[in-house]
This record gives C-alpha cells, structure tokens and sequence, in this order.
C-alpha cells in the first residue's frame, strides 16, 4: 500500500499540474485578446490607409480633369479667335462679291 506521504505528494503534484494548466489557459486566453485587439487596430489602420488613398486619388484625378478642361478651353478660344481672323480676313472680298453680284442682277434687270 502506498503510504501517506507518497499520497500526499501525487496530491501536490496533481493540484501543482491543475495550476499549470490553469495560468497557461489564462495566459492563452490574454494572448488571444492581444491578437484579436492587435488585428483590430491593424483593420483599423488599413482601411485608414486606404480611405486615405482613395481620397488621394480622387483628388489627382480631380486635378486632371481639371488641367484637361482648361487645356480644351484654351483651344476652342484659339479656334474661335482663328474663325474671327479669318472672317475678318474674307470680310471685304465677300463684301465686294455682294456688291458685284448686286450690279450684275441690276444690270441683268435692265
């Protein structure tokens, strides 16, 4: 038969092995916590970097729009003012060709 002491001891090292046991499930369990709040703050933190890019980017194509509108604004007011140019140019000959055929249908009258 086993004797007290040897009894005794098993008894100790059991509730020394519950303790173990015990401190290491609440130990995982705070490690556990830690990631899940770690993963959080990194979920966090991306959809920050990302929102954060995306305005970036809206922004530069914002200003793309905006430099390509102005550049086709500079160029309508270029051809507009090629047309008066040349509308100004021809102005006289279209006026004297009126003229002429106006003479020609008086004279063609009498």
């Amino acid at each position: 038969m086993p004797s007290p002491e040897v009894l005794e001891r098993i008894k100790d090292a059991e509730e020394e092995a519950d303790d173990i046991v015990a401190e290491a499930e609440e130990e995982a369990d705070e490690i556990r916590q830690q990631a899940r709040e770690e993963a959080d703050e990194i979920r966090q933190q991306a959809r920050e970097e990302a929102e954060a890019e995306a305005q970036r980017r809206l922004e530069e194509a914002r200003e793309d729009i905006e430099a390509e509108r102005e550049e086709i604004i500079a160029e309508g007011e270029q051809a507009r003012d090629d047309l008066v140019e040349t509308a100004e140019a021809n102005a006289d000959d279209v006026v004297d060709d009126v003229v002429d055929m106006f003479e020609e249908a008086v004279h063609a009258q009498t």
